[in-house]
């Protein structure tokens, strides 16, 4: 279905009205709040904002079921800024809104959201209306954005939270999540390919409860978008299943509002809304790249002011009313709404008790008191099994009580084991299935489970190692959105064997570890895989990657060995001699096994040898000095680090005088074994290095 809604002249031949009605005077408000917020700044993108003014006030004041004074009532409608450089229309409408602000554990601070001098602070440290919207910095906004195409992405994962939360928690007489997800999007969205790949998943779900508003400007940094993009998009959207609307004017408001409630009527696909649309709309700038990213100039402000029929030389004024009114319109939509649904909510906690201390413990990122109380201990097994055996079985064991820990994987769930047993598969014909089928989308999966986290579902996404290069932008902003995403990455190494070296990740491991604020656990053995998931789940404040591998790891022996729950501070003394070490040998992965096997056979020789499991910097580094200092004692300087993996950053555990047996070039295909005896991975060969240091020192 593509509807065209005509609306007579283009966007910049529209007349300006002199009426001065409330909706003109709200709507300028917003557009030269953003160039002078921008011009002070001397810095932004003023464009987008004058341009969408009209559409953002519009779905704003009539139809966002939103309650300024609750901004986290949790059947909020969403409002996502795809086009985050624009972020000066976000943060306009915030302001007029009257959003009250609130702390991180949601309760009022006695402050707005954003003030007026919050506006004039655009861009500048500290403040709270940075360069992109983030996320948890400013009340308001639902995600962080910035780059094109993420924000597309977070949406769909919000729509189908919605529907999952929806299905599992709306009872007969009890409508607990019935929101709408909107997603202003521009032309980068559209040619960045995650939104390609989260718009065809959410076509294939049919989420009518989905809507993206596509700002056609026609406008990038370098000029016309007929430099590089000139394919009709709105054909692109109806091929994935969307119903497709254009609107011709993007000042027509009234044809805007028919589009959105063409939206509201549609019960069995997302709405793509084609937006047509003039840059800096008004300014002598106006259609021109000149008015995307950078200032308009003191002498053009003043000139488009005029235009407006605005006082010229008043910076960031805002009228009498203007606040008042679209504040009020919220509060009377959303106010009355989030009351009913507060009173609807106490009449469930009658009805449906159990449930209701789930989404108690589920919205304020909590865990049930006995959440980890099924989770199996692995008995020793030299044999043992592959970390990604027992990452599915402790997955199992832990969703019985968590009904929230919810997921899928890149078309690889039989490989990566992460199907949860005996449940059914989300599909637009079942919203409460909790096995989620991402299809060959990596970058789309991460998106769009960054926004299943934002809506507090406790939500994993899967694929092997070697594919965390398609997904890392979304990797990266769960970490700067501190968000509880769980990447569970298999196949970890050059275990890999005979797929050869483009399926065999060697940097991958430094990679992921140089994010900030992502914790990347690569546990040894099955008892410290369940650790592992211990600690993704327990901290709601961080990401976590779980790296798991695809051979067998023997299971150690806990009664001989020290027990796996080291793995919550990152690293621990494994196994031990006597005194002080000769020689400590460190490891994680695969490599432990190997490393305990070598420090036994030193051990029998006479060397005080000691081992580290180090499955998580990451965690490692948040510990004490005192306990570092007993796990790494500095005047050990024979430390020997093994790790199937690049080289870069072991240097800081092993120091200058320290050696390591880790992979400096590409795999081969071949028997792992093969591998291993190639790169050295072998007890022989650590024995040697070891004893080397030892003569040497």
């Amino acid at each position: 279905m593509s509807d065209t809604i005509t609306t007579g002249a283009p966007a910049q031949d529209t007349a300006f009205r002199e009426d001065g009605s409330i909706e003109r005077l709200t709507i300028d408000t917003i557009r030269t709040l953003a160039m002078d917020a921008v011009q002070k700044a001397n810095s932004g993108h003023p464009g987008t904002p004058m341009a969408l003014a009209p559409v953002g006030y519009t779905l704003w004041s009539q139809f966002l079921r939103y309650d300024p004074a609750h901004p986290d009532w949790p059947n909020r409608d969403r409002f996502v800024l795809s086009v985050g450089h624009a972020s000066m229309l976000l943060y306009s409408l915030i302001h007029l809104a009257g959003i009250e602000e609130i702390d991180a554990d949601g309760n009022k601070t006695g402050k707005e959201a954003v003030s007026l001098a919050d506006i004039e602070g655009f861009r500048q440290l500290s403040s709270k209306t940075p360069g992109h919207p983030e996320y948890r910095h400013t009340t308001g906004v639902e995600t962080t954005t910035g780059p094109l195409g993420a924000g597309a992405g977070n949406s769909v994962g919000m729509a189908i939270a919605e529907r999952w939360l929806a299905a599992r928690y709306n009872k007969p007489g009890f409508t607990l999540f019935d929101h709408d997800v909107y997603a202003l999007c521009g032309d980068g969205d559209m040619m960045e390919g995650v939104a390609s790949e989260a718009a065809s998943i959410a076509g294939h779900l049919k989420l009518s409860n989905l809507c993206w508003i596509y700002d056609s400007n026609h406008i990038s940094i370098e000029g016309s978008t007929d430099l590089a993009f000139d394919e009709d998009v709105g054909k692109r959207f109806q091929a994935y299943g969307w119903n497709v609307i254009h609107v011709d004017d993007a000042n027509d408001t009234a044809t805007f509002a028919k589009a959105i409630e063409t939206f509201k009527a549609t019960n069995d696909k997302p709405t793509f809304i084609v937006v047509h649309s003039v840059i800096g709309w008004g300014s002598p700038k106006a259609g021109s790249e000149k008015a995307h990213g950078e200032p308009l100039g003191v002498d053009n402000v003043k000139a488009t002011k005029r235009a407006y029929g605005w006082p010229e030389d008043r910076d960031f004024y805002v009228p009498d009313g203007v606040r008042e009114h679209l504040n009020g319109t919220l509060k009377d939509r959303g106010g009355k709404l989030r009351d009913a649904w507060v009173a609807t909510f106490d009449r469930y906690r009658s009805e449906h008790g159990d449930l209701a201390a789930e989404l108690d413990l589920m919205l304020k990122d909590q865990l049930p008191a006995d959440w980890d109380a099924d989770v199996p201990v692995f008995p020793a097994d030299e044999k043992g099994l592959a970390s990604r055996d027992s990452g599915g079985k402790v997955l199992n064991a832990l969703v019985g009580k968590l009904p929230w820990l919810i997921g899928g994987s890149a078309d690889l769930a039989p490989s990566t084991k992460t199907d949860i047993k005996g449940k059914d598969s989300f599909e637009a014909s079942n919203y409460g299935g909790q096995n989620f089928h991402f299809g060959v989308r990596e970058h789309g999966m991460g998106a769009v489970v960054n926004g299943m986290s934002l809506s507090h579902l406790r939500a994993y996404g899967s694929t092997f190692l070697v594919f965390a290069d398609y997904m890392r932008p979304p990797i990266r902003l769960s970490a700067i959105m501190e968000l509880a995403s769980i990447w569970v990455f298999t196949h970890d190494s050059i275990g890999v064997g005979e797929d050869g070296p483009t399926h065999q990740p060697i940097e991958h491991l430094a990679s992921l570890r140089a994010i900030p604020g992502l914790d990347t656990i690569r546990p040894g053995d099955a008892n410290e895989v369940a650790y592992a998931w211990r600690a993704a789940l327990e901290d709601a404040s961080r990401p976590t990657a779980l790296i798991f591998s695809r051979q067998a790891l023997p299971t150690l022996d806990r009664e001989k060995y020290a027990p796996a729950d080291g793995v919550l501070k990152g690293g621990y003394v494994l196994a031990d001699s006597d005194g002080t070490p000769d020689v400590i040998l460190l490891a994680t992965g695969s490599e432990l096994a190997l490393v305990v096997q070598a420090h036994e056979k030193l051990k029998a020789e006479g060397v005080n040898s000691r081992v580290v499991s180090l499955p998580s910097w990451y965690r490692y580094e948040l510990q004490s000095d005192e306990y570092k200092e007993s796990v790494l004692p500095k005047a050990v300087k024979a430390r020997l680090a093994v790790e199937q993996a690049g080289p870069i950053g072991w240097d800081r555990y092993v120091g200058y005088e320290g050696r390591q047996i880790t992979m400096s070039t590409f795999g081969a295909s071949a028997p792992i074994s093969k591998l291993q005896d190639k790169y050295g991975f072998t007890v022989d060969n650590v024995v040697k290095v070891a004893k080397e240091m030892l003569e040497t020192k």
